[in-house]
């Protein structure tokens, strides 16, 4: 009994230890960060290069000339003689209103071409006088004009070689005011964007444009500028700029969303890497932290364009500045840094 006593004290005192060596264990525990270390970074000095100063602009095609084509005074439609999609040549007959007032019209003239050669064979031989004559021949210019008018609202052409891209109205309809058919110049074609102030003394006609369209992904179209306008709008302080697209294929259709690429040519900017661009929380400022004598400091910037993976600054960022492009969550204004090897 005494041996099993001394052998069960000894068992308690070989557990009272190993606990206390877990107790002393979990006591020293791994390390607590240190809230005075200085955060690493990692940085990338950034350098001056061209960049091509690109302009992009949102706009919808429409045709160079674009023609309502209608009479000058309401009329009964005789006849439409062309289909939305047709090819028109300019003076070709797209409409014939009713003719019963150009019919009356012209045994009018007729009649009144007779009065005159009447008259003008008696003023040969002094059977009327000059004021006679005259008053006839006035009579006879007036209706001619007349008539002639009311045959070009009667026999509508087209003004223009182009497509036909609207009809209004069936054969029998009377017209009440808006354009029996549209017809459009599709070559060239025009788009007109607005561009900010800032560029006015930038922008040149002449000047090369690019052209993408949805309707043709991966395919870039070739223009122009063609009009720049010499007023700058007070309200939005743009000025608008017209280009032209030749469009000999015939591609390119009014109404088509394109984006307009203008290139103003090459400038010299700091470029960064993307991930060197931080928002302030609560305003919509970017900025980066410039590295210099061991600490980092708050440098807003103004962005330019995104070039891949990397922006372009306009401003805020010093050529040859050493920037800080990883660690950016545990900066701050002044902080001491260390940097990475």
């Amino acid at each position: 009994m005494k041996a099993f006593r001394i052998l069960g004290i000894a068992l308690c005192s070989m557990l009272i230890m190993a606990c206390g060596q877990k107790k002393q264990t979990a006591a020293v525990g791994p390390m607590a960060p240190d809230p005075n270390a200085k955060p690493l970074v990692k940085l990338a000095k950034v350098v001056e290069e061209p960049v091509d100063q690109l302009l992009v602009y949102s706009a919808t095609i429409v045709g160079e000339v674009k023609n309502n084509i209608a009479p000058s005074a309401p009329g009964r439609i005789s006849r439409i003689k062309v289909e939305v999609g047709d090819n028109v040549k300019k003076g070709q007959i797209l409409v014939e209103m009713d003719e019963t007032t150009l019919s009356q019209q012209e045994m009018q003239l007729k009649n009144l071409e007779t009065e005159f050669n009447r008259i003008d064979q008696l003023y040969q031989v002094g059977g009327v006088s000059k004021s006679e004559w005259d008053n006839v021949k006035l009579q006879l210019e007036v209706a001619r004009k007349s008539f002639q008018t009311l045959k070009e609202n009667t026999r509508l052409e087209s003004p223009i070689d182009g497509v036909v891209t609207a009809r209004n109205y069936d054969n029998g309809d009377l017209y009440g005011g808006q354009a029996i058919l549209v017809v459009q110049k599709m070559a060239p074609v025009k788009l007109t964007i607005n561009v900010s102030e800032q560029y006015y003394s930038k922008v040149k006609k002449g000047d090369a444009v690019s052209i993408e369209l949805d309707a043709y992904p991966g395919e870039t179209f070739k223009g122009k500028v063609s009009l720049i306008y010499p007023t700058i709008d007070a309200m939005t302080h743009t000025f608008p700029v017209e280009l032209n697209v030749a469009n000999e294929d015939l591609k390119l259709r009014p109404g088509m969303f394109a984006r307009a690429t203008l290139n103003l040519g090459t400038l010299n900017h700091v470029v960064v890497p993307d991930l060197a661009i931080d928002k302030r929380a609560g305003s919509g400022d970017r900025f980066v932290y410039v590295y210099k004598d061991g600490k980092v400091y708050y440098s807003k910037v103004e962005l330019g364009q995104r070039l891949g993976d990397r922006y372009e600054l306009l401003s805020g960022v010093e050529n040859g500045a050493e920037i800080v492009i990883a660690g950016l969550s545990k900066l701050a204004d002044g902080k001491e840094v260390e940097v990475e090897k």
